[in-house]
């Protein structure tokens, strides 16, 4: 009863929510945003997506609803766990995200010219593909590419540190450095990446170097930015 009644504070844990709430909705909204267009490089997302598209893909189902199942069984582990960073930011990352990188990447699909794609070949009759931008077209992938992770890093950070909770996913690697308290959260972090990238390849996932550099540095990348943008935002 009272980790019940914890985990209902902890949605109000925030000292200023009309000031850390926006800016918690706008990092999440951007991250589904720009996760639309690295899903369209095909170059690779961050681990966690990586790894649920490729599952999503196997057994039938959207990245939205996929990652959404996912993230109810993570969170109800990581609250039997003792997880405290639980909040309004972790029910909108679990929710939105995944389905706001399906509704994009649909939306794209359908206003860009359809030439600028191409569709991989596949032998899989329930996987859903998605299609890519063209190698002919090299120099739109590449662009896109360097604007959406920059894009991503910085509204993670800015998702992250709003101080409304982060998703179960992103909790897990906090907890078991609580336990393992040798090893610091940038090393437990990489660790927990690359067993998630070892999962998607499981599922038929390429090597996606995107995903791997982001696997090595997102966390070092996104507290580098966050001292930055704690400047501009008085989150508490």
């Amino acid at each position: 009863m009272n980790k019940i009644k914890s985990l209902i504070l902890g949605f109000y844990k925030g000292k200023n929510l009309k000031r850390q709430l926006p800016p918690m909705l706008l990092g999440v909204f951007m991250m589904g945003f720009t996760l639309s267009w690295l899903r369209l490089v095909d170059w690779g997302t961050d681990t966690f997506t990586n790894m649920n598209l490729a599952i999503s893909s196997k057994i039938g189902l959207s990245l939205g609803t996929w990652q959404l199942i996912l993230n109810i069984v993570l969170l109800i582990t990581v609250i039997l766990l003792g997880a405290d960073n639980i909040g309004f930011g972790t029910v909108a990352n679990m929710v939105f995200i995944g389905y706001l990188c399906d509704f994009f990447t649909w939306l794209w699909i359908k206003i860009l010219p359809a030439k600028i794609f191409e569709y991989p070949e596949t032998t899989d009759g329930i996987s859903k593909v998605t299609p890519h931008f063209s190698n002919d077209y090299l120099y739109i992938r590449i662009i896109v590419l360097i604007v959406a992770l920059a894009a991503f890093v910085f509204f993670a950070a800015l998702y992250m540190l709003s101080g409304l909770g982060v998703s179960p996913c992103d909790a897990i690697p906090f907890m078991v450095q609580s336990k393992i308290k040798k090893l610091p959260i940038k090393v437990v972090r990489i660790i927990y990446d690359v067993i998630l990238i070892l999962i998607a390849f499981a599922f038929g996932s390429k090597w996606y170097i995107a995903t791997i550099l982001m696997a090595l540095t997102l966390g070092p990348v996104i507290e580098f930015v966050g001292k930055n943008i704690k400047k501009w935002f008085k989150f508490e």
